[in-house]
C-alpha cells in the first residue's frame, strides 16, 4: 500500500537575477521521519527550501508545482503557508538580535492558537533560563535553539530546517540532533544538512542535488554505505571524518562551509 507524501515538488525551476538555479527539480517528502536534501555547496539546496516557503527574491522567477497534501503552495504568500502549518528554520538562524529571547518567542506566536511553551522549554531549558537576555548576546548554539524553538511553539504539518548544525560545537550538534530526532517522531522534516553523522542518525530518505537538478533519490542509509557514490555526489566519502571531530558527535564532514550559492 503506497503512502501519500506530505510534500510533492514537481519540475521546480527557479531563476534569480538571470541565473537558472533550479532546473526541473522533482522529489517527494514522506509523511513521517526525516528526508534530507544533500549536495555540494551552491547546488540550490537553500533555494529549494526558500521556493517551497515562498521566499524567493523579488527578481526571481519560480515555475513548477509544489503541493502539501492536496494544497498548492506556489500561489500562496509565506504568512499563509506558515499559518497553514509549514514551519521554516532558516540557515544562519535569523533571530532578532536586539530583542530578548522571550520577545523573539512571543513574535512567533500565531493568532488564535495556544503557544506550546512547555514543549519548547522541555526541549531547550536554556531558553527558559535566558528569557530576559538579548538574542544577539547568545552563543551560536543558543541562537540555533531559539530559531528552532520559535517554530516549535506552534503546531506544524511539515518542518523545513536549513543547516541547523552549521558552525556549532560538537556537544551542541548532539543536542540539536537529539531535538530534531524527537520532533521528527510527530512531524515530518525536510532537512538540509552537511554533517553526515547527523544525516546517518536522523534521515530515512535522501534527495541529492547536483548543478540544480536531482542527481539521486533513495534510502539515506543506503547512500551513506556507498562511499564511492557519496564521494561522487557530495565530494566527501561517507567514512571520512577529521580526527579533530571524532568526539561524541564529532563527525562533521570535511567540506567547505561557504553558503549555498543560491541562498
Amino acid at each position: 500500500m503506497s503512502v501519500e507524501p506530505i510534500l510533492s515538488v514537481e519540475n521546480l525551476s527557479v531563476r534569480i537575477a538571470g541565473l537558472h538555479i533550479l532546473q526541473g527539480v522533482s522529489f517527494d517528502v514522506a509523511p513521517t521521519g526525516v528526508t534530507v536534501l544533500l549536495g555540494r555547496n551552491g547546488v540550490g539546496k537553500t533555494t529549494t527550501l526558500r521556493a517551497i516557503v515562498g521566499l524567493t527574491p523579488r527578481n526571481g522567477e519560480v515555475r513548477g508545482t509544489i503541493r502539501m497534501g492536496a494544497q498548492s503552495l506556489l500561489a500562496r504568500p509565506t504568512h499563509r503557508l506558515v499559518r497553514g502549518g509549514l514551519g521554516y528554520v532558516p540557515e544562519d538562524r535569523c533571530v532578532f538580535a536586539g530583542l530578548t529571547v522571550a520577545e523573539n518567542l512571543r513574535l512567533a506566536e500565531r493568532r488564535g492558537t495556544t503557544p506550546a511553551y512547555d514543549k519548547v522549554f522541555a526541549l531547550f531549558p536554556e531558553l527558559d533560563r535566558r528569557g530576559r537576555q538579548r538574542a544577539g548576546s547568545l552563543s551560536g548554539g543558543q541562537q540555533q535553539m531559539l530559531a528552532i524553538g520559535r517554530v516549535l511553539l506552534n503546531d506544524n504539518r511539515l518542518l523545513l530546517v536549513d543547516e541547523p548544525t552549521k558552525g556549532l560545537a560538537p556537544k551542541v550538534v548532539t543536542e540539536v540532533a537529539e531535538v530534531l530526532e524527537r520532533v521528527a517522531e510527530s512531524v515530518p522534516v525536510l532537512l538540509v544538512e552537511q554533517n553526515l553523522a547527523v544525516v546517518r542518525r536522523l534521515a530515512k530518505d535522501a534527495v541529492v542535488l547536483s548543478a540544480g537538478r536531482v542527481a539521486w533519490t533513495g534510502n539515506a542509509q543506503d547512500l551513506l554505505l556507498e562511499t564511492a557514490l557519496t564521494k561522487s555526489l557530495l565530494g566527501v566519502g561517507s567514512g571520512e571524518v577529521p580526527a579533530s571531530a571524532r568526539s561524541e558527535s564529532g563527525l562533521r564532514a570535511p567540506q567547505s562551509r561557504a553558503k549555498d550559492g543560491a541562498a
